[in-house]
């Protein structure tokens, strides 16, 4: 605990898998079932190449800025002039919205998971996982990265053991009509986000103090792992729950269908994703504070935790609602994120992290599937 900024290639890499492995995640399979299971696979395939180059083209933008998060970024490399600052202060304000909505989603969640298995109100699952989490948060980075170690671990067993419980239950068919092109696009824009680390990507470069190998294993490594999950929770809801998929999260329906000690893991998995998301995302959002205001951490910390929890216990909209909407304003800022990065590797006049994968073709590729994301976020489906 001592060196409190220095995170192991196991640490950095699961905070980009913690940061994922949540509301995202648990998302997908509600939208999955809506789609043929070919098109899941296809998709998810595309989406993580997409991702692996989004991801280093962020890591180098923030290796060039010296680890910082978005808005210094932003501040350093894409904002000019007189209005400079008010533009500084409306990426500050759009990040901060998308982390809030964001971890929203986690604290709704947890709720359901609490609901269900303890019987507990609303309020009170909030305010258990809220102390829970952020708890952790306020200690600093290093706690974190060990959390999100120890925490994807365990979430790698109990995705196994859900498998082979569902591989001796009574199955549902996998899906093989195709719905539509809003149900696809829809999907994309869910996994693309479900497959994002954008936020946590400069705690990385930090954290590996910008060893350029480690940095580049982390990112594909955690990414990869996501991709996995996505992969084995999306097929082991669809075998499990069938067409029953509701929008409070994945494995709260597949423990619903089966029922007994399986329902108690599949909501541990839950709670585990949720809280390592939580993690993630408020650290974050406390070093984004911190950069911009130059409060100290542990108010930082503060104002980065206790709006979500407000916005959570008004109960103003569903699981996959508040997901789907922290994803919309997150996909947009990637538009800005492979800007800023243009302009940063022309004044660099090198890149030591990303190399021809981040030159202006593949820039232009980023964005496209960034929008067709972003259009994703937004579509409905039937």
């Amino acid at each position: 605990m001592k060196k409190k900024h220095t995170l192991s290639f196991w640490e950095a890499a699961s905070i980009i898998i913690g940061h994922g492995i949540g509301a995202g995640i648990l998302s997908v399979p509600y939208l999955a079932s809506r789609n043929s299971f070919t098109d899941v696979v296809l998709i998810l395939i595309f989406c993580y190449l997409f991702n692996v180059v989004l991801h280093l083209i962020i890591a180098e933008l923030s290796f060039n800025n010296d680890g910082a998060q978005f808005v210094k970024c932003f501040d350093a490399e894409l904002f000019s002039g007189k209005f400079k600052k008010y533009f500084t202060w409306a990426a500050f304000g759009l990040l901060g919205l998308s982390v809030l909505f964001n971890v929203s989603a986690f604290l709704t969640g947890a709720t359901a998971v609490f609901r269900n298995w303890f019987g507990l109100s609303n309020t009170v699952g909030i305010l258990i996982f809220y102390v829970l989490g952020a708890s952790v948060v306020f200690a600093g980075m290093k706690l974190v990265g060990i959390c999100e170690k120890y925490a994807v671990f365990a979430m790698g067993v109990v995705v196994l053991t859900l498998l082979l419980a569902t591989l001796h239950s009574e199955m549902s068919p996998l899906p093989d009509t195709r719905a539509g092109w809003n149900n696809m696009l829809a999907l994309f824009g869910m996994i693309s986000f479900s497959l994002s680390a954008v936020m946590s990507t400069p705690q990385v470069v930090k954290g590996l103090d910008k060893d350029v190998k480690m940095i580049r294993a982390a990112i594909a490594a955690g990414i990869a792992v996501n991709a996995c999950m996505i992969f084995l929770i999306t097929f082991i809801t669809l075998l499990g729950a069938g067409s029953g998929i509701t929008e409070d999260g994945a494995l709260v329906d597949l423990s619903r269908h089966l029922g007994g000690w399986v329902s108690g893991i599949g909501y541990l998995f839950t709670l585990l994703a949720l809280a390592t998301s939580f993690w993630a995302n408020t650290l974050n959002l406390r070093d984004i504070i911190h950069e911009q205001t130059n409060w100290n951490l542990k108010s930082s910390w503060l104002t980065a935790t206790a709006p979500c929890l407000v916005l959570a216990l008004l109960g103003l909209s569903s699981f996959v609602g508040f997901t789907r909407f922290a994803s919309l304003i997150q996909v947009v800022t990637g538009v800005g994120i492979v800007w800023a990065y243009h302009l940063s590797r022309k004044r660099a006049r090198k890149s030591v992290l990303i190399g021809r994968f981040g030159s202006l073709p593949f820039q232009i590729l980023v964005v496209l599937c960034t929008l067709l994301a972003t259009i994703g976020a937004v579509l409905p489906v039937s």
